[in-house]
């Protein structure tokens, strides 16, 4: 029986002595790898804090403490660890373990996250709620360095080191490498740095340095010349002090009883604590490793050999929507491409490499993205900024107040959206539409296919002004893409398909959904007329109202929410029009998608050709049909 099975609950790890800690910390690894081959996840996040989750959970007592985890998508050990193991084979799939931390799931999971930067505010929420109540547990935010560019997560730290709460910050460093010397240095600093006896001092490092036995006074004169190590650690410290908290570290975040013994230390310090500790994304398996961004966030792959499983031949979105940029980035040198920590995910990591002078990655900061990229437009240049839909939220007044209000020509492309799959609901991008399409001067367009979102982005990048165009996380439909890219009439459906007993009103890949339910209705003799939306905004009213008169039915579907949507966007235009006689049925969500693989949610909330059927039932039209003819 190995050690994971022993452990029912987070206080099992209180008996286990050192030898069966390291032993755990191998099953763990063996188990995430086996369980994230399979189901696909964030598997290099998690193998990097294996040690720092397992520490954790020995010294505090989650039951009644606040462990908050920045993003969430590295709590899988956390998982395993608080009576989740025999579920855990279900991480990610439909009705399934969440990749996140789910608070449906477990007492353990305090706070649901999915995006980045928040930890430190949900802590100091906690830790506040806890002193109004005379209470007297522990608040721990646990957030990466990559969180750690995020603004809300600086506006936080203010916060908490002007309250003075008491309040634990772990901050999770991935990103340099440390050594047994460097570990060994920072433990003796650490411990020297929480001495009462030292003042906080512009001399506090000298003094620290000078209590090193032997090598301490050439440390000092050594340290105004130190370019890398000792030089970071320190001022890295200095840093968080301003901001009024204790600072301790960095550790090794791979040395599990090192870990214990300073968050021990961190519990008795009064008021707010940084703990910096250093760890190796990918730890314990070489291919996450050696390519830490792809195992990052991977689909199902080849445990033994690392080799992720072979993808369809047809390109996604985002691959076309990246080889057209870089087409177009060679033939204006104009064009530039920002994104935020996601260079990959967007399909910009080939721009970035053929146009580095043109090419941001801002981190974590999708606020600053969006208004960087305005003032780069009014400086001349012909900005598109990449950012998943779900992301676009963060810089809502940015797109509002600095994009748009000032007619700034920069293209938003929204990547992932509508549902995206297994991460659940904090990363569908299902509230877009609704919030976008309500902004003057902002024109929004949504392609049905690969072919034509190479076109929308020749003609985004053709247009005066802000433009928005969104597209999914999926494969295309595998259509050929034309030689010649062509600006699309601004504004203008496209009609695919015209009947005279219903209208069906796609947007995106839906299109073609309504195509193959008007296939099925021909056959049982209803007429009925398709419309590719293209432009959601400057909405083409003339032809919707068109079709709206002809067949008296419609039916609209987007992989969007109904409150807000592009559905409600055509009641308005017959509401305007006083066309009250035309009976309209609206598909897509109306409450947050859980997780799953995007055909299976989107065949449970409507979105597919028996939906489309139903509704057209509901609308009466083949009765309608029955009483023409026999009339």
């Amino acid at each position: 029986m190995g050690i994971l099975n022993r452990i029912k609950q987070p206080q099992d790890l209180k008996t286990l002595n050192a030898q069966e800690l390291k032993l755990l910390a191998r099953e763990i690894r063996e188990e995430m790898i086996d369980v994230v081959s399979k189901n696909g996840g964030h598997l290099a996040p998690n193998l990097g804090v294996v040690e720092l989750t397992i520490a954790l959970h020995r010294v505090f007592d989650t039951s009644a403490d606040k462990i908050v985890w920045d993003v969430g998508h590295q709590t899988y050990v956390h998982k395993l660890l608080t009576g989740r193991q025999k579920e855990f084979k279900t991480l990610r799939l439909h009705q399934g373990l969440s990749g996140f931390p789910k608070r449906a799931e477990s007492i353990h999971d305090c706070f649901e996250t999915g995006h980045s930067s928040t930890s430190i505010s949900a802590a100091v929420g906690f830790a506040k709620a806890r002193d109004l109540r005379g209470e007297n547990n522990y608040c721990i935010a646990v957030i990466g360095d990559g969180a750690m560019t995020g603004g809300m997560a600086f506006e936080a730290l203010n916060h908490a080191g002007h309250s003075k709460t008491n309040l634990i910050v772990v901050l999770n460093d991935n990103e340099m490498a440390i050594s047994a010397n460097v570990g060994a240095m920072s433990s003796y600093l650490t411990r020297l740095r929480t001495d009462p006896r030292y003042a906080r001092s512009k001399e506090e490092i000298e003094a620290i340095l000078n209590r090193i036995p032997r090598i301490g006074k050439r440390m000092a004169r050594a340290a105004e010349k130190a370019k890398d190590g000792l030089k970071y650690l320190l001022v890295q410290g200095l840093l968080f002090e301003e901001l009024g908290f204790t600072y301790l570290g960095p550790i090794d975040g791979h040395d599990e009883l090192l870990i214990e013994q300073t968050l021990e230390l961190a519990k008795q310090r009064k008021g707010p604590v940084l703990v910096h500790v250093i760890t190796k994304k990918g730890k314990g398996y070489l291919p996450a490793e050696e390519n830490p961004d792809i195992f990052h966030g991977v689909g199902p792959f080849d445990k033994e050999t690392g080799k992720v499983k072979k993808k369809s031949s047809i390109p996604t979105f985002t691959q076309v929507f990246g080889e057209t940029l870089c087409r177009l980035g060679e033939e204006n040198s104009n064009i530039v491409a920002i994104t935020a920590a996601m260079a990959s995910g967007t399909g910009l990591k080939g721009f970035g490499e053929r146009f580095p002078e043109r090419f941001f990655d801002v981190g974590i900061a999708e606020q600053h993205a969006v208004t960087f990229a305005s003032a780069l437009a009014f400086g001349g240049m012909k900005p598109v900024v990449a950012i998943y839909s779900t992301f676009y939220q963060r810089a809502y007044d940015q797109v509002l107040h600095d994009v748009c209000l000032s007619n700034s020509n920069v293209v938003l492309a929204i990547d992932r959206a509508g549902v995206v799959g297994d991460d659940g609901p904090t990363h569908h991008g299902i509230f877009d539409i609704s919030f976008l399409r309500v902004i003057p001067n902002l024109t929004f367009m949504a392609p049905k296919d690969e072919n034509e979102l190479q076109h929308m982005l020749y003609t985004a990048l053709c247009l005066e002004g802000p433009v928005a165009l969104r597209y999914p996380r999926s494969v295309g439909q595998g259509v050929e893409l034309d030689k010649e890219l062509k600006e699309l009439p601004l504004g203008k459906a496209e009609v695919l398909r015209e009947g005279k007993d219903v209208t069906l009103i796609g947007v995106g890949p839906m299109v073609y959904t309504c195509l193959e339910a008007a296939q099925v209705l021909a056959s049982r003799g209803v007429e009925a007329s398709v419309i590719n939306l293209r432009f959601i905004n400057p909405l083409d009213k003339e032809t919707i109202l068109r079709f709206a008169h002809l067949t008296k039915r419609i039916v609209t579907i987007e992989d969007h929410m109904l409150d807000g949507g592009m559905g409600s966007a055509v009641l308005e235009t017959l509401a305007n029009a006083g066309m009250t006689d035309v009976a309209v049925e609206r598909l897509g969500y109306d409450n947050y998608v859980e997780q799953g693989p995007i055909p299976v949610l989107q065949q449970e909330n409507g979105l597919s050709v028996e939906g489309i059927l139903g509704a057209v039932e509901r609308l009466n039209v083949l009765q309608r049909l029955e009483g023409r003819n026999h009339g």
